[in-house]
C-alpha cells in the first residue's frame, strides 16, 4: 500500500456548499426502519418506545462522524485505511455486504405499493422493471455521486414536508403528548414487546450494516477536506473520465492547518447533525406518530407492506382517497430511492475492496459490474419467485448486526492509531462510539443466540 503524500488542506467552504452527503445516508434509512418498523411497533405498543429511535439515530451520528473524520484527514475511504492495517479484510467487506444486501426486498415492497395504486398485480415483473430502471439511472448519470445526491435531495424535500402535514393534521393533542412523553421515557419497554424486534428497530434507526461506511465515499466525492484530491466515479457511458486514486494524502500538523481542520470539523458536524440526525429523528417521529394516530388499538394489524397499505386505507377514510393514494406513492418513492442508494453504496463498497485485493483495475468498470450483477441476481430471485424466506431474512439481520459491530471497532481503532493526536477523537466521542460498539456486540450475540 502506498504511503500518504503530503498535500495542502483546503479551506472549509460555507455551510451551504457542504450539504449533500447526509441526504444520501438519510435516504438509506427512510425506506427501512423509518417507514415500516418503527410505525408498526408504535402502532402496536404505543409511543412510549420512541426514545429508542432517537437514541439509535444519535449513536449512528457519532459512528458516521468518525467515518467522516478519517476521510476528511486522509482523503481516502476508511476501507483503504482498514486494508493498510489488515490486508485480507477486503474479503470480509465484499462477502458480508453481498450476503446482507443482495435480496431485493426493498424494491419488491416499493413495487407492491406502486402496484396497489396502479392496479398492477404481477409484482415480480414490476419489481424487475424498477430494478432495471435503477440500473439505468445509475449508469447514465454522468457523475455518479451527483446523480445519487440529487435524487435523494428531491425525494426528501417532497416526502418529509408531506408526512409532516399529514401527521399534524391527523394527530390530536393527546397523540402529541404521547409522542413527547415517549421521547422522555428512556429505557421503557412495554410488556409483550419482543425484545429482538425492538433491538432490530434500534439498530437500524438509520442506514445500518456496512452502509454507514459508504459515507466515506460520499464525503470524498463531495470534496470534504483532503478528499478534494481523490476524484469521482463517472459513468462509463456518459461521464468524463477522472483520475481516481485510492490512496489519499495527509496534511502537515501546523497551527494553520489545525485551525483549518477545526473549521472543517465544525461545519461537517453541523451538516450531519442538521440533515441526518435532526432530519432522521423528525422523519421517524412523524411516521410513527402518523401510524399511532390512525391505527393504534386496531385489532389484528398486518405486518410489513400490508401494514402500510392498511394505514393508507385509514388515511383515505379520514381525508379522502386522493390523500391515501398520495401516501402510498410517497412510500413507494421512498423505498425506490432507498433501493437505488443501497445498490449504489453496496456496489461502491464491493468494487473498492475488490480493487484493494487486486491492486489494479478500472474502478468505474468494477463498480458497474457489481451493480449489474446485483440487479441480475435480483431479477433471478423475482423470476423464480424465491421471495424472502425467513431464514434469508434472519441471516441478513445477523450479518448486518455483526458488520456494524465489526466496523465500529475498526473505525475507532483506525482513528486512534493512524491519525495524529491533534485530530483524534476526544474522550466524549470515544465513549459514545465504545457504547455503540458494545451495544451492537450485545445485539449480535442476542440475535445469534435467538437462532441457535
Amino acid at each position: 500500500m502506498e504511503k500518504h503524500s503530503v498535500n495542502i488542506l483546503p479551506n472549509a467552504p460555507k455551510f451551504r456548499a457542504l450539504l449533500g452527503p447526509s441526504f444520501i445516508l438519510l435516504g438509506l434509512g427512510l425506506g427501512s426502519g423509518e417507514l415500516i418498523l418503527w410505525p408498526y411497533l408504535t402502532s402496536n405498543w404505543g409511543m412510549g418506545i420512541i426514545w429508542g429511535a432517537i437514541l439509535g439515530v444519535t449513536l449512528q451520528f457519532f459512528i458516521n462522524m468518525e467515518i467522516e473524520r478519517y476521510t476528511l484527514a486522509r482523503g481516502e475511504s476508511v476501507f483503504v485505511g482498514f486494508a493498510r492495517r489488515y490486508k485480507n479484510l477486503p474479503y470480509w467487506f465484499i462477502i458480508s455486504t453481498f450476503l446482507a444486501w443482495i435480496w431485493p426486498g426493498i424494491i419488491a415492497t416499493s413495487a407492491r405499493l406502486f402496484g396497489e395504486v396502479l392496479g398492477i398485480t404481477n409484482i415480480n415483473l414490476f419489481g424487475i422493471g424498477l430494478l432495471i430502471l435503477i440500473g439505468f439511472i445509475l449508469t447514465l448519470g454522468p457523475v455518479l455521486y451527483k446523480t445519487v445526491e440529487r435524487f435523494s435531495f428531491v425525494l426528501i424535500s417532497i416526502a418529509v414536508p408531506a408526512i409532516f402535514i399529514l401527521a399534524l393534521y391527523l394527530s390530536s393533542k393527546a397523540d402529541l403528548v404521547e409522542l413527547f412523553t415517549g421521547v422522555a421515557r428512556f429505557g421503557f419497554i412495554p410488556e409483550g414487546l419482543p425484545l429482538a424486534s425492538f433491538l432490530a428497530a434500534f439498530a437500524f434507526a438509520g442506514a445500518g450494516g456496512n452502509l454507514n461506511l459508504a459515507q466515506s465515499f460520499y464525503i470524498k466525492e463531495k470534496g470534504y477536506g483532503m478528499g478534494k484530491y481523490g476524484g469521482k466515479i463517472t459513468s462509463i457511458l456518459t461521464g468524463k473520465v477522472e483520475e481516481l486514486k485510492l490512496t489519499g494524502s495527509r496534511f502537515e500538523i501546523t497551527k494553520e492547518n489545525l485551525e483549518k481542520f477545526k473549521s472543517w470539523w465544525k461545519v461537517i458536524n453541523a451538516e450531519h447533525l442538521l440533515v441526518f440526525w435532526f432530519g432522521g429523528i423528525i422523519s421517524i417521529c412523524l411516521l410513527a406518530l402518523l401510524a399511532y394516530s390512525t391505527v393504534f388499538g386496531s385489532a389484528g394489524l398486518p405486518t410489513g407492506v400490508d401494514f402500510i397499505i392498511h394505514e393508507s386505507k385509514i388515511i383515505s377514510m379520514e381525508l379522502g382517497g386522493l390523500i391515501g393514494t398520495t401516501f402510498l406513492l410517497i412510500g413507494g418513492f421512498m423505498l425506490f430511492n432507498t433501493q437505488l442508494t443501497v445498490l449504489d453504496a453496496t456496489s461502491r463498497i464491493m468494487a473498492e475492496n475488490y480493487l484493494l485485493l487486486k491492486k489494479n483495475g478500472n474502478l468505474p468498470k468494477i463498480y458497474y459490474s457489481f451493480l449489474w450483477a446485483q440487479i441480475a441476481f435480483g431479477i433471478i430471485i423475482f423470476l423464480f419467485n424465491f421471495g424472502q424466506p425467513l431464514l434469508l431474512l434472519t441471516i441478513s439481520a445477523v450479518l448486518n448486526a455483526i458488520t456494524m459491530f465489526v466496523h465500529i471497532g475498526l473505525t475507532l481503532n483506525l482513528n486512534i492509531r493512524e491519525l495524529e493526536k491533534e485530530i483524534r477523537p476526544n474522550l466524549f466521542r470515544i465513549v459514545m462510539v465504545v457504547f455503540a460498539f458494545l451495544f451492537f456486540g450485545y445485539f449480535s450475540i442476542k440475535t445469534i443466540a435467538g437462532i441457535f
